[in-house]
């Protein structure tokens, strides 16, 4: 009796050591990551420099928390005992000082790492060392952990993020795990019990709608990565959402494909980590990442990721079921020249057949919001009329009366 009442508690101690922390990203995580501008190079004083510019351009007062450091953080070479050391050059404080900072702030502090041998860079990876480099984590109180993919030869992937998730579970500290293997090994099948998001293709870059081939792998435009991946949307939720990687809005596209770019990562349920240089960014860029009423399409908390509605003459309309039986609409322009929508609402049955939402709109009147202008355009009894200019987006808001 003794024996298998050990044996019970062995096996209890085992599986509370194999959970990932629950209660963390309720909703998508906002924040920054320091890879699509500065790839490697980083150091301590752009970092807080980012920081103070999440209080001063009022990003932490619209949501933003997280800022993140990418690859090539850590030194070369771990040392004489293994852990992983701060670049001496870079970060010359060590990284718990740099947390330190950013929590000062009232923000949270995120690292990069590998489950590979060596980081996408070069520099060390956790694999062999995922239990030693979580307990630096904790000791460094990092809030955030991204897990990258390079160098993993043969190893098993659903695994290997497993071993990970067990290494920050028994380091005791809280973080955000944050799956980055680019949708190879399907994580949005098996990733809500390991992490906290994962990313479903490889790496954005600054386009519309382009495809970059670097050798062996290419990076995607918006709306390569949009259309990417099919029927992954009931996997996203509170806790576990499908990340379409970090944006690229202010690296370079126009206004209008900015905020497009913005409306369809809030529509569709994805972390909102942005990639810019916030110490030089325009009146206009910031204007896009702090619009409150778009954040909040994001961060409804039913969790429910948007999907394509229709796709014709050459508009993409778009649906988001939203708390208190309203919805979020977007209407993209797809075409090099300006057009107008004339949406006439009595010939559409808008519902959610994956989540069992229906707009019913034969009982139901709907205000409508406009998210980007921040004014109302009267209600779904009349067609909905708007100019809408190249690559451009409506974004609205129905809420029901």
């Amino acid at each position: 009796m003794k024996k298998a009442l050990f044996l019970l508690l062995i096996l209890a101690s085992i599986n509370i050591q194999s959970q990932k922390f629950e209660g963390l990203a309720k909703t998508p995580p906002l924040g920054w990551n320091s890879w699509n501008t500065f790839a490697t190079d980083i150091n301590e004083q752009l970092v807080k420099d980012i920081a103070d510019k999440f209080v001063e351009l009022g990003l932490k007062d619209a949501g933003y928390e997280y800022i993140v450091l990418d690859d090539g953080w850590m030194a070369k070479e771990r040392d004489a005992n293994g852990n992983l050391i701060a670049d001496p050059i870079k970060f010359p404080n060590g990284m718990k000082a740099l947390a330190d900072y950013i929590h000062s702030k009232g923000l949270k502090f995120g690292l990069y790492n590998c489950a590979g041998s060596k980081t996408c860079a070069g520099y060390p990876g956790s694999r062999g060392y995922e239990y030693q480099d979580a307990r630096s984590y904790a000791s460094w109180n990092v809030d955030f952990l991204k897990y990258d993919w390079c160098n993993t030869g043969k190893i098993n992937a659903e695994s290997a993020y497993i071993t990970m998730r067990d290494a920050l579970k028994a380091a005791e500290r809280p973080i955000v795990f944050s799956i980055c293997e680019w949708g190879d090994n399907q994580p949005w099948k098996w990733g809500k019990d390991v992490g906290h998001l994962w990313r479903v293709t490889g790496d954005i870059i600054n386009c519309w709608d382009c495809e970059v081939g670097h050798g062996s792998w290419s990076s995607w435009g918006i709306w390569k990565i949009i259309n990417m991946r099919k029927d992954i949307r009931k996997a996203a939720g509170p806790g576990h959402w499908n990340d379409f990687d970090m944006m690229e809005v202010g690296n370079g596209m126009t206004d209008a494909e900015d905020r497009t770019h913005f409306a369809m990562w809030s529509m569709l349920a994805s972390p909102l980590i942005m990639g810019n240089d916030l110490r030089t960014a325009s009146k206009e860029t910031i204007k896009t990442l702090i619009n409150k009423e778009v954040i909040s399409v994001n961060q409804d908390k039913l969790g429910i990721q948007g999907f394509r509605f229709t796709n014709e003459n050459n508009t993409e309309i778009w649906l988001k079921p939203l708390e208190n039986d309203n919805w979020a609409m977007t209407f993209v322009n797809m075409s090099d020249t300006p057009m107008e929508i004339n949406f006439d609402w009595n010939k559409h049955d808008i519902g959610d057949d994956v989540n069992g939402k229906r707009m019913d709109l034969k009982n139901n009147t709907f205000k409508i919001r406009d998210l980007f202008n921040h004014k109302n355009l009267g209600d779904t009894s009349k067609n909905l009329i708007q100019k809408l200019n190249s690559h451009d987006v409506l974004m609205i808001q129905l809420n029901k009366i």
